[in-house]
């Protein structure tokens, strides 16, 4: 059987999810191809050629695929879809808008956001906000599928060995167009594949507080996440949200701070592998699943957390 991922780029770096999404569709079959849209890309899909298990890149490289819209997208892997027995792609924005398009027209049930593999038709993925998971068995022919990348290991970027492609594809005169887009830039790690995260959520107060967080993600190299509550008070903008409706984390160490713990909050970050949580309340649900707590006004702790990683950062100099 043959698989087809399509890839997430920004037209200059190849975005993490795809190796992860390389690494889960490893599970079902080796014979693996990779579709790269997009504008002046050659250099993209000459480095996905190489990542192990690529057998082969699909380039469409054409100025009218430069922005990634799902509109003009999905013909396309519609039009070379009969040679694959499953389409994967990652359980991003950018997968999550172009794949249910995919499934309608091909006319089969998609799959989405899977956290395991057990065999070719066999998949696991989380119901009920991440408090229980779903084996599902799909007798479709032909399996449309979208991956969480934090559920999967990145592929390694050497190794492979396979052949680039060049396709053409005419795109016909849509009713989509790309007007704009505003993107928010960051020094800081991206929130999604960051090792530390620090999260601050209603607690804080106010957006002049969430400063307070920010000290303590810049001096562990962290990246910053909120609650929807957080979000919805307008301390930070939803680029930041972390949870059911908004990003899954898995880094290795997660700091919540002033989060309650609403289970919509913790299907995003609780197989973190160690969790941090700082709350005033000691009733807040968030305790139930931390490794290690702290009971205290956050006003208090955050300066006092701040003055030793002070400490230990001119120590290490």
């Amino acid at each position: 059987m043959s698989i087809l991922i399509l890839a997430e780029h920004n037209n200059a770096e190849v975005k993490s999810s795809t190796l992860n999404t390389i690494s889960a569709a490893s599970k079902v079959s080796n014979e693996i191809e990779v579709l790269v849209v997009g504008s002046n890309i050659q250099r993209i899909a000459k480095e996905i050629s190489n990542y192990q298990h690529v057998k082969k890149v699909l380039l469409l490289d054409d100025q009218n695929f430069e922005h990634a819209i799902a509109e003009k997208i999905d013909p396309v892997i519609v039009s070379i879809a009969d040679k694959y027995s499953h389409i994967f792609a990652p359980a991003t924005t950018f997968g999550k808008n172009v794949m249910p398009r995919v499934a309608v027209k091909l006319d089969t049930a998609q799959i989405s956001d899977i956290t395991n593999i057990e065999n070719e038709n066999t998949f696991v993925r989380p119901i009920y906000a991440g408090n229980a998971l779903a084996t599902v068995k799909s007798n479709d022919t032909k399996k449309v599928i979208t991956v969480r990348p934090t559920s999967f290991d990145i592929v390694a970027k050497e190794g492979g060995s396979g052949v680039v492609e060049t396709i053409n594809f005419n795109l016909s005169e849509g009713h989509t167009e790309f007007v704009d887009r505003e993107e928010s830039k960051s020094d800081r790690p991206e929130l999604s594949t960051a090792r530390i995260v620090v999260s601050g959520g209603r607690g804080l107060q106010s957006a002049d507080n969430f400063k307070l967080i920010s000290d303590i993600a810049d001096k562990l190299n962290a990246a910053i996440g909120a609650s929807r509550a957080a979000v919805d008070a307008g301390y930070v903008s939803n680029d930041y949200q972390v949870g059911q409706t908004g990003k899954v984390v898995v880094p290795d160490l997660y700091i919540a701070v002033g989060i309650s713990g609403a289970i919509q909050h913790l299907a995003g970050m609780k197989e973190s592998k160690i969790i941090v949580a700082i709350n005033k309340d000691e009733e807040a649900p968030i305790f139930n699943i931390a490794d290690y707590g702290l009971s205290a006004d956050l006003f208090e702790a955050l300066p006092q957390l701040s003055s030793e990683l002070d400490k230990l950062n001119s120590i290490e100099k």
